[in-house]
């Protein structure tokens, strides 16, 4: 079914977004022991969750629900703060749905499938006739319209956003495989040995944890889900699969309604949700020409941000200058030592004699005297002693901080109180 150009333009309006942002990102360790992995910092003035709901208010989507659950008032604080400009008297708002225990006084949001059918009273009194159902953590930039019109075109009831991913990392994803125009035929949800492409072998076609349903249909398959015993509530595990069954499920490639800022540009999307992969990400940002663009007036991103002065550099000796090569330095940021390819989040300092070389530090973060941190992620609030040498020792790193797989030592305030 071909769409008329202003009926396309409609459908925004017609579809009610729902971000499930209650995870906990166990995987992030100590960064998510005081929030919510939607509400980690990144890009040095973003949270997470931000690119979501960013992606929504730049698809024309003006109706968003946030569901909340695992420590969130960090989450919560920041949405009140930083997405409470859109005017609810032009049917347009961000409404905040934390875990209340609204189906009895015992049970909590069981699953993502349950934390949606345990505000359907809310999702139904807004009329939609979509729901857009996505992650409030992952990090890139699409339009939504795109895939609404991919799923009313195909009349799909389930559409999931997918792309390809390298067969070893298949697993940690929804497995997928795809008939004739986009039909759903095969689901799995991260199965131990996913099935490859037909024709490479080396590939999957996974889920990317974003969901289109016909409004309709959506509530009567959380319904029957919240009937079944063996059911664990999920998406993935759960709705989706049934869907493919009934044969009503189509899947959208990611890179037909991703957002580019040059053409052929690659698709970006990341889970960040490693040390090591937050900090790849974080860095990447520092390059001449980083993967994600954050500097595409076309497609902002939106947030909360404090009104903070301008960086400094201050000194100008010959042993004593602040300079920062290839680095990202935000708002409030007082800099007499030396960044190198680093990304600073707002009110960090780091004093004279110091060196930050690959680093990632977070809002608050103060660098002492004469120390020297390489590949290093610094949570919020770190007072680094002066003279510690951080990056370049891994049997002291893996001492005092955590030290991970890839290399990377994540100190936080609790680890520093210990020394």
């Amino acid at each position: 079914m071909k769409l008329e150009p202003f009926a396309v333009s409609q459908l925004p309006k017609r579809a009610l977004a729902l971000v499930l942002a209650g995870g906990r990102g166990s995987r992030l360790h100590e960064l998510t022991d005081i929030r919510s992995k939607p509400a980690v910092y990144f890009g040095g003035k973003f949270r997470i969750v931000d690119f979501t709901l960013s992606n929504c208010l730049n698809s024309g989507l003006r109706r968003i629900a946030v569901l909340t659950q695992y420590k969130s008032h960090s989450l919560l604080r920041h949405l009140q703060r930083g997405w409470s400009f859109l005017k609810p008297e032009l049917n347009e708002w961000v409404d905040l749905l934390p875990a209340q225990q609204r189906i009895d006084e015992t049970t909590w949001y069981q699953g993502t499938a349950d934390a949606v059918f345990q505000n359907l009273d809310i999702i139904r009194a807004e009329a939609p006739e979509y729901i857009v159902v996505l992650a409030g953590d992952h990090i890139y930039k699409m339009d939504y319209g795109a895939m609404l019109r991919f799923h009313v075109e195909h009349e799909a009831r389930c559409t999931v956003a997918c792309f390809e991913v390298p067969l070893a990392e298949a697993s940690a994803f929804g497995v997928m495989a795809v008939g004739d125009e986009g039909r759903i035929v095969e689901f799995v949800e991260k199965p131990p040995q996913p099935p490859p492409m037909p024709g490479r072998p080396d590939r999957a076609l996974a889920s990317m944890g974003i969901y289109v349903f016909d409004a309709e249909y959506l509530y009567e398959q959380l319904a029957r889900d919240a009937a079944d015993p063996q059911s664990v509530h999920d998406f993935g595990r759960d709705l989706v699969p049934a869907a493919v069954a009934q044969g009503v499920a189509y899947a959208q490639p990611f890179e037909d309604a991703c957002v580019r800022s040059e053409d052929g540009e690659a698709p970006y999307w990341r889970d960040v949700g490693t040390i090591d992969a937050y900090w790849e990400a974080n860095i990447d940002l520092t390059a001449t020409k980083p993967q994600l663009n954050l500097y595409d007036r076309n497609w902002p991103i939106w947030t909360y941000q404090e009104q903070l002065p301008s960086a400094k550099f201050v000194h100008n000796e010959a042993d004593r200058r602040g300079v920062a090569v290839e680095s990202m330095v935000s708002g409030g940021c007082i800099i007499s030592g030396a960044l190198f390819r680093s990304l600073l989040f707002s009110n960090c300092r780091v004093h004279s004699w110091s060196t930050v070389n690959w680093s990632v530090l977070l809002p608050g973060v103060e660098v002492g005297r004469r120390t020297r941190l390489t590949r290093v992620v610094a949570d919020r609030g770190c007072r680094i002693p002066d003279g510690m040498v951080i990056g370049e020792d891994p049997q002291e790193d893996a001492r005092h901080f955590r030290r991970t797989p890839g290399g990377i030592t994540l100190i936080t305030r609790s680890m520093l109180a210990k020394l």
